[in-house]
């Protein structure tokens, strides 16, 4: 499994939407899409959420994205998550 950033910016409507229940479908729509939610917080800055997500690969993570997008409103940032050490080895030769 491959570790993905997504931080999520709230729209209006969105907004007015939070709960619990709504939580409960996030999760929901990550599994159906093949991955797990690690961690998420409520960061209410710059962006408004943060989680941490793993996937068997990008096109999970994408469609996760998009269909979290969809149901809920929340305009999603998605990224790739590499370990500092694996970082170290790929690009750094010795590590």
């Amino acid at each position: 499994m491959t570790t993905f950033i997504m931080t999520g910016k709230y729209s209006v409507e969105a907004i007015k939407q939070i709960s619990g229940e709504r939580t409960t479908i996030a999760v929901d729509i990550i599994k159906q899409c093949g991955g797990k939610l690690v961690a998420a917080y409520a960061t209410m800055g710059e962006t408004d959420l943060l989680a941490i997500m793993e996937f068997p690969g990008i096109n999970e993570a994408v469609k996760a994205s998009v269909a979290l997008n969809k149901a809920l409103g929340i305009s999603f940032s998605t990224v790739p998550a590499l370990p500092v050490e694996d970082f170290d080895k790929l690009v750094g030769g010795k590590a």
